[in-house]
């Protein structure tokens, strides 16, 4: 077997009114996941709310589909990371949420894989995050 070498690792927050409990709901339940990634166009998932283990497939676009495994899932601290792995490329994503200084949420995103995909996905996730923390 292989080993995994990561090209690099990058992040982005937003900050927005909803609140952290709202956007938690959003993030741990996988059926809302296309109402705020507007990227995504399909999930499918093996639990109805994420947990370490819950396995499925996210649709992008409508054209790639990649298989994901939930790692860890953290309620109480409101974090969670996970793998999506479509052929060969592969990157684990973790996930953050937290009460903002002046009411709502910021959320973050800490994304490692390889550089172009990175690259190339993190305006897109940026822009998803936006949305989720919105009310």
């Amino acid at each position: 077997m292989a080993a995994t070498i990561w090209a690099t690792r990058r992040s982005c927050r937003a900050t927005g009114a909803a609140a952290p409990e709202v956007v938690w709901e959003r993030y741990s339940t996988p059926t809302r996941w296309t109402q705020w990634a507007p990227h995504l166009t399909g999930v499918q998932a093996s639990t109805p709310v994420i947990r370490a283990g819950t396995t499925g497939t996210v649709t992008a676009l409508h054209v790639v589909r990649a298989r994901f495994v939930v790692a860890e899932v953290d309620e109480a601290a409101r974090s969670w990371s996970w793998t999506v792995r479509t052929g060969p490329v592969r990157l684990h994503l973790e996930h953050t949420v937290t009460g903002a200084r002046d009411g709502g949420t910021s959320t973050g995103l800490s994304v490692e894989g390889p550089g172009l995909v990175v690259a190339a996905y993190l305006p897109i996730a940026a822009r998803a995050l936006q949305r989720l923390v919105t009310p």
